[in-house]
């Protein structure tokens, strides 16, 4: 069970590292450019928008925290070791799925909210790209989660 909590919080701290990258993609985004010094910016152009980099920031973080979150509450949960690998693996690749809608989503013309075209705009590569992966895992987190809550609240050894 440790190597399993292990790759979750390793990996769970590198969702949140590209979450805060994205929090300077907001920046970047939001000034136009960086400041090098006060005064002086130097100007450049990021792809998509503040609105899609504030969903990248926040919900990157939120996603790695629970990937965090789910590793420390392993021990706690009575799942076989067969299940443990499952939530473990299942939370990693959510949290990788997830971060892949936000980036590739900010800039998909249809926010990858669909393969198709849809009210935001026209399917791309990047629609498809960040849609497909996250796909399985709005189901794969459900269940998940259901199963760990099931898990910890019928153990009545403690």
């Amino acid at each position: 069970m440790e190597k399993l909590q292990r790759i979750m919080l390793g990996h769970g701290m590198l969702v949140v590292l590209v979450a805060m990258m994205a929090g300077f993609m907001l920046m970047f985004s939001l000034l136009g450019g960086f400041e090098i010094w006060p005064g002086r910016t130097l100007e450049f152009a990021v792809y998509g928008t503040a609105e899609g980099w504030v969903r990248a920031h926040s919900g990157g973080a939120m996603n790695g925290l629970l990937v965090i979150a789910m590793a420390l509450a392993l021990p706690k949960l009575n799942l076989s070791e067969r299940m443990q690998k499952w939530t473990a693996y299942g939370f990693v690749y959510v949290a990788w799925s997830f971060t892949l809608f936000y980036w590739f989503g900010n800039a998909a013309g249809n926010r990858a909210l669909s393969i198709g075209d849809n009210v935001f705009g026209a399917s791309d590569i990047f629609g498809v790209l960040g849609f497909l992966p996250g796909l399985p895992s709005v189901v794969i987190v459900v269940v998940l989660l259901a199963v760990a809550a099931k898990a910890v609240l019928s153990d009545r050894s403690h």
